[in-house]
């Protein structure tokens, strides 16, 4: 999984629209978005703007996974 990140939270939002059904990835609480590496072909021919970060480390894919807030009862 790839890392990557869109400037605007609006062309955020329609890329990840875009992106669902195709591909698997995971959109974190911190903006940033894990893909795998034929989803960046794919966003870029649609013409969206993003920074690659990077390969995602464990750590990033588990937070993807996890919520760790706790809600109080």
């Amino acid at each position: 999984m790839i890392t990557i990140r869109f400037s605007d939270p609006d062309v955020r939002l329609e890329a990840l629209g875009f992106l669902m059904g195709r591909f698997p990835g995971r959109a974190l609480k911190t903006g940033e978005v894990l893909v795998p590496e034929p989803a960046l072909q794919a966003l870029a021919h649609e013409g969206f703007q993003f920074t690659v970060l990077g390969r995602s480390t464990y750590e990033q894919q588990i937070a993807a996974i996890r919520d760790p807030v706790t809600s109080k009862i």
